[in-house]
């Protein structure tokens, strides 16, 4: 391979088999079906008990039935193969899926917010034993989808992604029963939105920080755990480096960052060990001390920089 051509070298990627996340498809599915059908029912339950901490779950759970679905649409796409033009397959529509979900989620945290000021100032009755029924059933079905996803989540980050989702619902279940046995119990109807605001600041708090994950992959920019410094410092220490310049790094999706630079080698190292082993080296400099599997570099001499397109730069 001449000096200044193009090169993409690359190790790593799922196995033939599938990502290890695929083997619980299954029973993410399941989960997800859960959590649909007890986000409905708490939507209902709100209504009719009077409930803002049943509707305010229920968002929680919209926010955790998010998650699981992220965390199927993740796997279809890792394991789908790229085509002639969608190279990198459809992997960012995952990332846009988040976006819109995160606007959405936002504004359903904003409301319960809202919603919990004005019961502060207007009171509304609560119907305590039905909510408690309502939230038992809730409960119980967040236990069976830990249970179905326990396993796995020691297996793949993206199914311990999902239990996470579903363990911080089953937390807000529990909020909802001790507002609803303090408001059967006591009568201090304050409970449920004060259980409303408790559950809200379990919804922003997680939403925002997808967000700035999102707009993260979305500009482009470096993955949080790759130093861009550092990775310029490696490379560069490599025997026969001169300079390296147009490095860049970003993410495609989730768990695929990429990286491509072209780095200046001296044409006497070139000459006596080849392109070959000098993408190795520079693949094996990354590997072993970034969390980068999928990059590619471009070989070229001192001074090729200045013959460039400016587009290039």
């Amino acid at each position: 391979m001449g000096a200044g051509h193009d090169h993409g070298h690359t190790h790593g990627g799922p196995p033939p088999t599938g990502t290890a996340a695929a083997a619980y498809r299954g029973r993410l599915r399941i989960a997800l079906g859960i959590t649909l059908g007890v986000m409905v029912l708490e939507i209902v339950g709100g209504f009719v008990t009077g409930s803002l901490a049943l509707v305010a779950d229920a968002a929680h759970m919209a926010t955790d039935a998010v998650g699981l679905a992220m965390a199927l649409l993740a796997i279809h796409f890792a394991n789908r193969p790229a085509s002639a033009n969608r190279t990198f397959g459809l992997a960012r529509a995952e990332i846009l899926s988040a976006l819109a979900n995160c606007l959405l989620l936002l504004g359903v945290g904003t409301y319960v917010v809202y919603e919990a000021i004005q019961r502060f100032i207007t009171p509304t009755e609560t119907a305590g034993g039905l909510t408690i029924v309502f939230g038992l059933i809730g409960l119980i079905a967040n236990v069976i989808s830990l249970s179905l996803l326990m396993r796995g989540q020691k297996d793949s980050l993206n199914v311990r992604g999902a239990y996470l989702e579903v363990l911080n619902d089953a937390l807000g279940s529990v909020a909802v029963l001790v507002s609803a046995t303090v408001i059967l119990t006591t009568g201090w109807q304050a409970a449920d939105p004060i259980a409303s605001l408790l559950i809200a600041l379990m919804i922003v708090p997680r939403t925002v920080k997808l967000l700035r994950e999102t707009l993260r992959v979305l500009l482009e920019i470096a993955p949080k755990d790759v130093d861009m410094d550092e990775v310029r410092a490696h490379i560069v220490a490599l025997p026969g480096v001169e300079d390296v310049h147009d490095l860049h790094a970003w993410t495609i999706t989730s768990g695929m960052p990429v990286l491509s630079a072209h780095v200046v080698v001296s044409q006497s190292v070139l000459d006596s060990m080849g392109h070959e082993r000098m993408l190795h080296d520079l693949q094996g400099c990354l590997g072993s001390h970034f969390d980068v599997e999928h990059c590619t570099f471009q070989l070229e001499p001192a001074g090729h920089a200045e013959h460039e397109a400016s587009l290039c730069h």
